[in-house]
């Protein structure tokens, strides 16, 4: 029960308008993670940026298990395997970005798609979190049984062989 593990790896690429760059995003995503991309919505209006709500701006794909694993390989090695320890937080959950997708491994520039950078956000826990977020009955965890930053960190460096610089 005390052993971290990768509960969930979520890819979002923000791309501030509509349209035929956000299609384009979103067909990156699939063929990248194989997951079924969603598109997200602005909820405030910025004039000086030409955002008004419920306008769709990015898109993200939420990956668990297996698969989550092997893109989250995949990103890590885009950065070299290494990671900043300001990307953890309290919790032990980490996010990094990639600038262009030509960066991850055995991925080819598309023409077709152009280029995007994305941001990859690793939610780290242990078995046993799910009762704080249930529905029915949920309930707190004892501080014992929470992840701890430095928790997380020595599991990325075992189980990934990532490198945490200061």
């Amino acid at each position: 029960m005390k052993q971290p593990m990768i509960e969930k790896v979520t890819v979002n690429i923000g791309v501030g308008e509509g349209g035929d760059r956000l299609e384009k995003a979103v067909k990156l995503l699939m063929k990248l993670t194989g997951g079924k991309p969603i598109r997200t919505k602005t909820m405030k209006r910025i004039p000086a940026f030409g955002i008004r709500p419920k306008m769709f701006v990015g898109t993200m794909v939420t990956l668990r298990g297996k698969s989550a694993e092997t893109f989250l390989k995949q990103g890590l090695a885009s950065l070299s395997n290494k990671i900043k320890t300001s990307s953890f937080d309290k919790y032990g959950n980490f996010s990094f970005g990639i600038k262009e997708y030509i960066d991850i491994p055995n991925v080819r520039y598309d023409p077709g798609i152009g280029v995007f950078g994305m941001d990859v956000c690793v939610t780290v826990g242990r078995k046993g979190f799910r009762v704080k977020r249930r529905r029915v009955k949920a309930s707190s965890i004892g501080s014992a049984h929470l992840l701890k930053r430095e928790d997380s960190m020595n599991f990325i460096k075992e189980k990934f062989g990532v490198e945490v610089i200061v």
